[in-house]
């Protein structure tokens, strides 16, 4: 090869040779700099969006960012209804709905709904320990609803209902 047909050198590589050398102290040898990589952006557990992921791992983290766990808690505790307030308890009674920290129970007689209106205090309690302070704030407890008579075969519009249709 002549001088002809050498290139030029890479006026960066040259900088960055400058810039070794003086980094440098005096007497050491040259060691090449390695450029780190950076690690691949992670997303949750997965190092790669293609990633699979356990079903449970993408359940579990829309439950927390939607902030259902305590919904989802309570909804556990109150479908074993039966071992909460005994078997003999559970056949005439069960829980209808949940909301704003207030437990719905139906009941199939007016007895058992005052029965269960003398536990509710104790059973409060327990859901409380179970699910933590202030999850129900108080049992709502409602006995068999009577049939409506506004309307229907026995009904007569503008009358004053039941007592004016038989007879």
């Amino acid at each position: 090869m002549s001088e002809d047909d050498e290139t030029p050198p890479d006026p960066l590589d040259l900088a960055r040779d400058v810039a070794d050398r003086y980094r440098r102290a005096p007497g050491q040898p040259a060691v090449p700099q390695r450029r780190r990589r950076r690690p691949p952006p992670t997303v949750g557990p997965r190092t790669r969006r293609e990633d699979a992921v356990p079903i449970s791992d993408a359940l579990g983290e829309l439950i927390r960012e939607r902030g259902w766990s305590r919904q989802l808690d309570v909804q556990r505790v109150l479908e074993d209804w039966g071992s909460l307030v005994g078997p003999e308890v559970a056949q005439h009674s069960r829980v209808v709905g949940y909301a704003d920290a207030v437990v719905r129970v139906e009941t199939r007689t007016t007895a058992w709904a005052t029965q269960l209106k003398l536990l509710a205090p104790r059973i409060v309690a327990r859901l409380n320990e179970l699910l933590g302070d202030g999850a129900v704030v108080r049992i709502d407890i409602r006995g068999p609803q009577a049939p409506s008579w506004n309307s229907g075969p026995r009904s007569i519009r503008g009358q004053r209902g039941p007592r004016d249709t038989y007879g």
